[in-house]
């Protein structure tokens, strides 16, 4: 069932076109991220789905029903979607048990479930000038879980955190659209956030969507450079090249990641290269290698290579 349907929607902003018609749905639990460079248009299609944003043209339906944007009513927002800023704002010098359960619509088990599922429980007795800053976005999420939305919208919600307080999020975000069963919706820049995570990616740019579809279809199917450039590092093949490695023979560019390619030694068979340079990244190596005027970017497992040497590279069998 299609929970979200925003059609034909436009918001121009000083005399430029932040958002430029765009439609897409959303189905009910489906986990849809939006992707796209700053400046994108994201922050503000969010912000006229949750009804915070009058939009110029088109409409959003939510379940069926207009989202009245706030020059139609008194206060903004709608009651079933819950919108969280990048920002995550608290009011200073409360205890947090107060902030959040203030005026609480559910009884207090359920509440304490949802503070659970959040990791906040231990920080109820706290002050908010006393928390951290992933502490302050799971109490700032925590006062939205706990008006029982059905759509939680998020802008942004690694972009402050570091690498322990963003696998946290993560995690409590698992729990909360699974258990809770609501639908959610997100922006990230940091391709790994959105790739592991959503069902749907939608990417933006200059205010249109210019491409829809799987992680699986958009990390390895892009349309252009600018959404492979968005999900990571990629090589540009000439038509000439691509059909060596198996890309259709339509005088196209075609465009691999570097973990498509397969390195071995120097044969007969594949593209002959010439290493220049080995990265370790941890769990893998990336390479630099040259085939004639082109630099390829590779990614291995294996270290058994060495820069100067030559070396074969062949397409890995697509699946």
């Amino acid at each position: 069932m299609t929970l979200l349907d925003v059609k034909n929607v436009s918001k121009q902003i000083g005399g430029n076109k932040i958002v430029n018609n765009i439609s897409f749905g959303q189905e009910a639990l489906q986990k849809m991220a939006i992707a796209g460079q700053s400046g994108a248009g994201k922050s503000t299609l969010l912000k006229i789905i949750s009804g915070l944003v009058q939009p110029d043209a088109g409409v959003t339906l939510f379940n069926g029903h207009r989202v009245i944007g706030p020059e139609e009513k008194l206060l903004s927002g709608h009651k079933e979607i819950a919108y969280l800023s990048q920002h995550y704002e608290l009011h200073n010098n409360y205890v947090v048990k107060d902030l959040v359960c203030f005026q609480l619509p559910i009884d207090e088990k359920e509440a304490m479930h949802i503070f659970d599922l959040c990791r906040v429980g231990h920080l109820l007795e706290r002050r908010t000038d006393q928390l951290s800053g992933g502490e302050k976005q799971r109490i700032a999420l925590c006062g939205l879980l706990v008006k029982s939305p059905r759509l939680l919208i998020l802008d942004e919600p690694y972009s402050n955190l570091d690498l322990i307080n963003t696998e946290m999020l993560k995690s409590v975000l698992e729990a909360v659209t699974d258990r809770l069963q609501i639908t959610c919706l997100l922006t990230s820049h940091d391709p790994y956030d959105i790739l592991s995570w959503a069902d749907q990616i939608l990417v933006m740019g200059e205010g249109i969507i210019v491409q829809q579809g799987s992680p699986q279809d958009i990390y390895h199917r892009p349309v252009n450079e600018y959404v492979a450039g968005l999900f990571g590092k990629y090589t540009v093949l000439p038509p000439e090249l691509a059909g060596k490695f198996g890309l259709p023979a339509n005088g196209q560019p075609g465009i691999l990641r570097p973990e498509d390619f397969v390195i071995s030694g120097v044969s007969g068979d594949g593209v002959p290269g010439l290493i220049r340079k080995i990265r370790f990244l941890g769990g893998s190596y990336e390479m630099e290698v040259a085939a004639g005027d082109l630099t390829i970017a590779v990614r291995t497992t294996g270290n058994q290579w060495q820069v100067g040497q030559e070396i074969s590279l062949t397409r890995k069998e697509p699946g």
